[in-house]
């Protein structure tokens, strides 16, 4: 039996950065992980949907000069078919086709042992991978998550992808069904949409992104309308048959529809099953293993949990910022998380930011508050750059007097809300956040009328 100070089970973001950080200082780690180091974000999720939807507005915006290589020209003059082989090829380069090669002899250059397989507890202090046992003193669960599959009779008989599938396929079906009106199942609508695929999408909920402030919803809805992506809201599906294109959807609206495939975008479940948790007494709820502030799994000494597991914020950077908090306290540290500045968004063109709450979230906490919103048409920058669709809401506490919550839609919004965060998480008063003076013309110019009205009303 080989010992470690450290097991990790699961090489993905949190994991990866937690051996990493450890190995560093001096302590003898193992990492556990049956498929990539690195998780799924690096090679199936998050780079390849940024590089096809970057891919997909060079696509759209013909006329403009954007500095993307040879590419860019086949992008902007091939057929859609041509066009996203092309989308596709740069897609599996920056994936690096699907191979962690590099990130494992990275970890390994830091003195981590990478140990290839399914990891399981077999007892406390012990782990199995295959027939080899490695004892730990600390075990940190980082397996992450994997996307749903709904309950839909019929569903495995046809053509389907789940949104890794669809990342890592070279295949671009004439027709297109996305199950789910989430930040998944958006950006590939918009995607398949600009490449020429006939895409309609399905959500049994009232609007888009139904999590996020209602406007901003319904804004996105307009985006993707004007890529001719047909939205269809408040319907479910019923059944899946085989039919003469691929597949028939049976929708409760009395309507079907035909289509090649089928892409499944429903949400995520954290992965733990089979890994041995019940051993240790964990029981994880619905969304995921419980944790304190630190990340200790909830009456666990030395047991750790970061990541998509942990159900709190399915984000890379979530993974990161939990990797560091649980490194720290392994090492003999106190560092405690604080989720109320953690961004969130969608990278559709353009995309959508928030971050702390929304309104409706904020009074079922009993808050007293207050929002104030500005349309980005009324910046000056939507002017120079033909960008006019676009919101910015701010959110506040009227006693306290600080931003808790901002949401938006438009161009670059998933950088400008930065600021936003940084306000939430430090609790600037309003007072100070008024003064601050932004660049002309920019889109943050966006934030001075809100923040003005905030602090007459609070």
């Amino acid at each position: 039996m080989d010992s470690f100070d450290v097991v990790i089970l699961g090489g993905g973001s949190a994991g990866e950065s937690i051996a990493g950080l450890v190995a560093e200082r001096g302590r003898t780690v193992a990492l556990v992980e049956a498929a990539l180091v690195g998780g799924e974000c690096p090679y199936l999720a998050c780079m390849p949907s940024k590089a096809m939807l970057r891919s997909a507005q060079v696509r759209r915006m013909v006329t403009r000069s954007l500095a993307l290589g040879a590419t860019a020209s086949r992008l902007i003059l091939d057929p859609d078919s041509a066009a996203f082989g092309a989308a596709t090829g740069r897609r599996d380069e920056i994936r690096a086709h699907g191979d962690d090669a590099e990130a494992t002899s990275a970890l390994e250059e830091r003195g981590v042992t990478v140990v290839r397989g399914w990891g399981s507890v077999a007892r406390p202090g012990t782990v199995t991978v295959g027939q080899a046992e490695l004892a730990y003193s600390d075990l940190v669960v980082a397996t992450g998550s994997s996307a749903r599959r709904p309950e839909l009779p019929g569903l495995d008989s046809v053509p389907s992808w789940t949104g890794d599938q669809a990342l890592t396929s070279p295949l671009r079906p004439t027709s297109l069904a996305v199950l789910g009106g989430g930040p998944v199942g958006c950006e590939l609508a918009q995607v398949y949409a600009r490449f020429g695929v006939k895409v309609t999408l399905i959500d049994p909920g009232p609007r888009l992104i139904d999590e996020e402030e209602p406007s901003v919803g319904v804004l996105l809805a307009e985006v993707l309308g004007s890529d001719a992506v047909d939205i269809r809201l408040g319907v479910r599906a019923l059944r899946a048959e085989a039919a003469p294109l691929g597949a028939r959807l049976r929708l409760d609206d009395g309507t079907a529809i035909d289509v090649e495939r089928i892409l499944i975008a429903v949400g995520r479940s954290p992965n733990v099953q089979g890994i041995g948790l019940d051993v240790l007494g964990i029981e994880p709820g619905d969304r995921g293993i419980g944790i304190d502030a630190g990340c200790r799994v909830t009456g666990h000494t030395h047991v750790w949990a970061a990541g998509d597991v942990t159900g709190i914020a399915p984000f890379t950077h979530t993974a990161n910022c939990q990797a560091r908090i649980v490194a720290e306290n392994l090492m003999g540290g106190s560092a405690r998380a604080d989720y109320r500045a953690i961004p969130r968004s969608v990278f559709t063109d353009p995309p959508v930011a928030s971050v702390g709450m929304t309104v409706s979230e904020a009074r079922a906490r009993r808050i007293d508050v207050v929002s104030a919103a500005m349309d980005l048409a009324q910046t000056a920058r939507a002017s120079t750059d033909g960008e006019p669709l676009g919101r910015l809401i701010l959110i506040a506490d009227r006693h306290r007097k600080v931003l808790i919550g901002a949401s938006a839609i438009g161009a670059h919004a998933d950088e400008w809300l930065g600021e936003a965060a940084l306000a939430i998480r430090a609790a600037v008063p309003l007072s100070v956040l008024v003064d601050v003076v932004h660049a002309f013309p920019t889109f943050s110019e966006a934030y001075e009328p809100p923040l003005r009205e905030l602090l007459a009303l609070s």
